[in-house]
């Protein structure tokens, strides 16, 4: 169906306002001719364009994937849990990932401006963001409150990841210039992972982000079970909003330069995924294939900037404010 709206448009003289106006009045014709329009809640965030209105909702969504990741986990492979988990979480999500590469692909086909393309790539990032947090906070929640042994075993891999990549970094300009560069080609190579796993897969760099979901959580599990444990021999007694306090500064911590880091594997996985699609629907024969081409830049190079942003904020900035 996409692709005949898109062939359509590629032939008729039309604005590109007006031309967005056809594309989204064929998908609403669609929706409506989906069965079980009064499905449940999770169902109908499969859709992108659903989750495009209301994208704080993937962040339940995401929770929900890695508590069922994790406690299937737990229940079933409990001795390979830690990669379990994350293959639970990829395949739970992998819907609506590809059916945004879809859509977003199609978008191109579509819109002429480049202006209006980004505004409508960054409807999907912000879901994604949403999603990716929801599952970053169900891990740090079950990190934190799961006994130690099934801590040990269903976190295994991201505790040897995070001790493996934990650098000390001393606040100084010159010194930390050589930590900063490290980082930085670090968080590239796992970019460059991010694009290649969506151009082979499809929605290959699903796994990476869920995995560096699955490490962060546990790294702000570990933040907070160390200064709750701090907290308690030092007052006697943890309350309510001691407890939310540490939440909120292991929270803090880590998406100073989290969020920028994750947001550009994202527009990279985003840009893998585009590209993917179009080569699967073979629109390079079209003309419409050097813009796909141009935007496939313009989201890399946006990932690129993101990356140096949260490699200066790791570097410079998280370890003054903590």
């Amino acid at each position: 169906m996409l692709e005949n709206i898109s062939s359509c448009a590629g032939t008729l003289d039309l604005c590109p306002l007006y031309r967005v106006m056809v594309y989204f009045r064929h998908i609403k014709k669609y929706i409506n001719r989906l069965p079980n329009k009064k499905s449940m809640v999770v169902e109908s965030l499969l859709f992108p364009l659903n989750a495009e209105k209301k994208p704080w909702q993937m962040f339940f969504l995401g929770f929900l994937y890695a508590s069922i990741g994790i406690a299937l986990s737990l229940w079933i492979f409990i001795d390979q849990a830690s990669m379990v988990m994350v293959f639970m979480i990829t395949m739970a999500a992998l819907p609506i990932f590809y059916n945004t590469m879809k859509l977003e692909e199609s978008k191109d086909m579509i819109i002429d401006s480049e202006s209006m393309i980004l505004k409508e790539h960054n409807k999907a990032i912000s879901f994604f963001m949403y999603m990716f947090v929801g599952i970053t906070v169900a891990c740090a929640l079950w990190y934190v409150f799961l006994p130690t042994d099934q801590v040990n075993s269903l976190f295994d891999k991201q505790i040897g990841t995070i001790q493996a990549i934990n650098n000390q970094v001393s606040g100084n300009v010159i010194v930390n210039l050589g930590v900063f560069w490290k980082i930085f080609f670090n968080n590239f190579k796992v970019l460059s992972f991010s694009i290649l796993f969506a151009l082979i897969y499809g929605a290959g760099a699903l796994f990476i982000l869920a995995w560096n979901a699955t490490v962060i959580g546990a790294a702000i599990g570990n933040f907070i079970r160390a200064n709750v444990s701090t907290y308690t021999s030092s007052l006697g007694l943890l309350e309510a909003g001691n407890y939310f306090h540490v939440f909120s500064l292991g929270l803090l911590k880590y998406s100073i330069h989290g969020i920028p880091e994750i947001a550009a594997y994202f527009y990279g996985g985003l840009a893998g995924g585009i590209l993917s699609v179009a080569l699967i629907r073979k629109h390079f024969n079209t003309i419409k294939f050097q813009k796909i081409i141009l935007d496939f830049s313009e989201l890399v190079l946006i990932a690129v900037g993101f990356l140096v942003a949260a490699a200066f904020l790791e570097v410079y900035v998280t370890p003054v404010l903590f």
